[in-house]
Order: C-alpha cells, then sequence, then structure tokens
C-alpha cells in the first residue's frame, strides 16, 4: 500500500524537507491527473445516463438506459481500482443485472449516480486548480525569456495585467509571483488528491457485507497458504534427515559393526575403522545441527534478529548490506519467517541473479515488519522458475502478510515482504 512502506515507499510528509515535498508534490499532479480524468469521465457518464433517463418517455431511453448505467459503472470501477493503487483497497461489485429495474434498485448503482454527479464537479474543479498551480508558476517563471513576443498592451495571463511591464526588469516581478505559484504547488498539490479522492472513497466502496466476504475469503486463503508451508516445511526437513543424517547414522552402524568384527584379528584395521566411524558421527551431528538451525535458528534466541541477518549478509557470496531499524523484538514465529525470507533472497541473488551487491532493508512500523531486499543484477526473477521465490510468498501468506516482487528484465530485482508482527 502506497504510503505505508517505509522501506523504500512514499515517506511521511514533513513540510521542512523538501525532498519529501517534492516527491509528494509530483505523486500528487500524477493523482491528479488520474482523478481529473475520470472526473471528465464521470461527467460524460452522468450526461448519458440523464440524457437517457429525460429520451425514456418517447421509448428510446429505455434501450439506451441500461447501456448507460454499464458505462457508468466501468468509469466507477475503473476509478475504484485507481484509488485501491493509492491506499485501501476498493472492492468491485458485481456486474449490472440484465434488466433496468433490477439495476436501478441496487444502492450500489445510485451510490455510483451520486458519486457520479461528486466527482463530476467537485473532482473536477479540484483536478482543474491542482494542475493549473505548477502551469501558472512554469508560466510565470519563464516570463522574462518571452514576454516580447506577446502584442503591446498584452502580459500574458491572469494575475500579470495588475502591473504594466516595459522592460526586462519588471518581468523579474513576474518571476517573483512564480515563486509564490511554486510555494503554493508544494503547499496544496500534495493535499488536493485526498480531497478528490474523498467522494470515490465514501460512495464506491461496498457494504459491510462484501467486505466480510472477502475477509474470508483471504483467511481461508492464508489458511491454505499455511497448511501448504507446513506440508513443504515437513517435506524438506524430511528430505535432510533422510538424505544427509540418516545415511551418515547409518555408515557409523556399518563402521563399527566391520570394527568389532575386526578387533581380535586385526587391530591396526579396527583401528582406522573406528576413526571413520567417530568422523561419520561428527558429520552426522553437524548435519542434524544444521537441520536443527534451519526450523528455528538459535541466532535469534541469542541475539536479535539484526544481528541474525548481519550474520547472514557476512555468509553471503554477494556483497550484501544490512539497513535495520528494529526498535523491539517481534514474535519468535515471525521473527524465523523474516530471517528465512532474507537467506532464501540472498540465496536467490547468489545463485540466479549475477548480481555484484544486494541492500537488505528492514524496518519495523505501525506493528508491521517491513522486508525489502535490493540487488542489482540482471532481473527477469519470477515465481515459476524455480527459484524458492514461491516458498518465500507462502511463507509470506501464512502469517497474513504480503509478498511483492519488481524484477523487470536488465533489474533491478526489489522483493517486498510486510508481517504483522505478532505479540
Amino acid at each position: 500500500m502506497p504510503g505505508n512502506d517505509p522501506t523504500g515507499g512514499e515517506k511521511p510528509l514533513r513540510p521542512w524537507d523538501p525532498i519529501v515535498r517534492g516527491r509528494a508534490t509530483l505523486d500528487g499532479l500524477e493523482h491528479l491527473a488520474g482523478g481529473f480524468g475520470t472526473a471528465v469521465l464521470a461527467l460524460v457518464a452522468l450526461l448519458g445516463v440523464i440524457v437517457s433517463a429525460l429520451a425514456c418517455p418517447v421509448g428510446v431511453g429505455l434501450l439506451a438506459l441500461p447501456t448507460a448505467l454499464r458505462v457508468l459503472r466501468a468509469i466507477a470501477n475503473r476509478e475504484r481500482a485507481r484509488l485501491s493503487r493509492w491506499g485501501p483497497e476498493i472492492i468491485t461489485p458485481d456486474p449490472l443485472p440484465s434488466g433496468m429495474r433490477a439495476a436501478l434498485k441496487q444502492p450500489v448503482t445510485r451510490r455510483e449516480l451520486a458519486w457520479a454527479l461528486t466527482h463530476g464537479s467537485f473532482g473536477l474543479v479540484l483536478g482543474l486548480i491542482g494542475i493549473s498551480l505548477p502551469l501558472y508558476a512554469a508560466r510565470d517563471i519563464t516570463y522574462p525569456l518571452w514576454w516580447q513576443l506577446l502584442p503591446p498592451g498584452e502580459t500574458g495571463g491572469p494575475g500579470m495585467g495588475l502591473m504594466e511591464v516595459n522592460d526586462l526588469p519588471d518581468t523579474f516581478v513576474i518571476v517573483l509571483m512564480g515563486l509564490g505559484w511554486i510555494v503554493l504547488t508544494l503547499l496544496l498539490v500534495p493535499v488536493i488528491p485526498r480531497l478528490q479522492a474523498w467522494p470515490g472513497r465514501l460512495l464506491l466502496a461496498t457494504g459491510p457485507g462484501v467486505d466480510l466476504a472477502l475477509r474470508v475469503a483471504q483467511l481461508t486463503a492464508t489458511r491454505a497458504a499455511a497448511v501448504d508451508a507446513h506440508a513443504a516445511e515437513l517435506r524438506r526437513i524430511e528430505r535432510l534427515l533422510h538424505d544427509g543424517t540418516q545415511n551418515r547414522i547409518v555408515a557409523v552402524t556399518v563402521m563399527l559393526g566391520a570394527a568389532r568384527r575386526a578387533v581380535a584379528r586385526d587391530p591396526a584395521t579396527a583401528e582406522a575403522m573406528l576413526e571413520n566411524a567417530q568422523g561419520a558421527a561428527e558429520q552426522a551431528l553437524a548435519e542434524l545441527r544444521g537441520v536443527v538451525r534451519s526450523i528455528l535458528p538459535p541466532v535469534l534466541e541469542d541475539r536479535s534478529l539484526s544481528d541474525a541477518l548481519t550474520g547472514l549478509a557476512a555468509a553471503s557470496p554477494v556483497p550484501c548490506g544490512i539497513d535495520a531499524d528494529l526498535p523491539r523484538r517481534c514474535a519468535v514465529s515471525v521473527e524465523a519467517t523474516a530471517y528465512f525470507v532474507v537467506a532464501e533472497a540472498l540465496n536467490n541473488v547468489a545463485r540466479h541473479s549475477g548480481a555484484g551487491r544486494a541492500t537488505v532493508t528492514v524496518r519495523q512500523r505501525d506493528d508491521r515488519l517491513w522486508l525489502r531486499i535490493v540487488d542489482d543484477g540482471r532481473g527477469g526473477a519470477g515465481e515459476r522458475s524455480g527459484s524458492g521465490l514461491a516458498g518465500i510468498r507462502h511463507r509470506t501468506e501464512a502469517h497474513d502478510g504480503t509478498f511483492a516482487l519488481t524484477s523487470p528484465p536488465g533489474g533491478p530485482t526489489t522483493l517486498k515482504v510486510s508481517l504483522p508482527c505478532g505479540l
């Protein structure tokens, strides 16, 4: 969700930070442009519905009104998708029923008509204001470059007629006006999109029953992911024990039996066999410790998650930096999941990406743990490539977390995971 990711998304807006303020202004212009477009479409759709309704007495509107309502539903769904990319998700309702009366009886249809009226007027005006501010600023800042091209007696636009411009020094007063427009742009543009989006969030949201049904579906999928992740973890542990530790222990048993039979007739051979058996037993013990460590890393018990991730970065074949800000501990299962996510991600970086460097950013904000792993490799990573990303997703979703992967060809690859901190 934009604005909530402290590892690399939008930062809290602080008026004294020009970089953050400038980024927020650019984002605000992007949202205003999208909102202005949907406002124009909403106004056109509303006019289509009104014209169709007025034409109903002559019969033509009875055929055109269902189509106009479907067009309105499509535009409203476009606004729902736009608002969902910017903030909390707005659920798309079911398609309109075939009958006109049934469509008009739907509460969501009446709310969409109210949204079209509000957004097509209020949202359109806000969009015009927000988009005009930077245009005014650009016009006034560049005024000394083009003022001589204007016809005599004209100053170039609204607000410029308050003064007479006769020579080049006079134009720099207009430049000061442009600086004022810039200040207004930086102050207002980050705020106006929220006002523009308010009618959509109020009127286009579905009822609580739909949200509850969606939450039930999400919990069902999360439970299935947890079961799958648990089954995959059991298969992994069984495979490690069967292919590694069990074979070592069988070899120790065989060597001990051979050494016991050789003690009487060839003590030297028995001594060598016992030495080999001891070495195999030590290897089996090391592998068993590795299996136990993979279930729950002891380093998380002895040290913090930051220290554990620092150890992972030190052992990574690809140079890796850790940037962790964790004011308190999370639940043990959450920290273990975060540890395995980073471990698997760094393993993928080393094996598949061809990267020269990776960076792991960890933050704890709003009772959630945020992970961001970035590498400068070749990109093109995907869950179907057998790189373990599907396992990372399953582990994350099993904890009701979120998983996002961006890996365009040529890189960089960015993996973002958020987990609830737990109790």
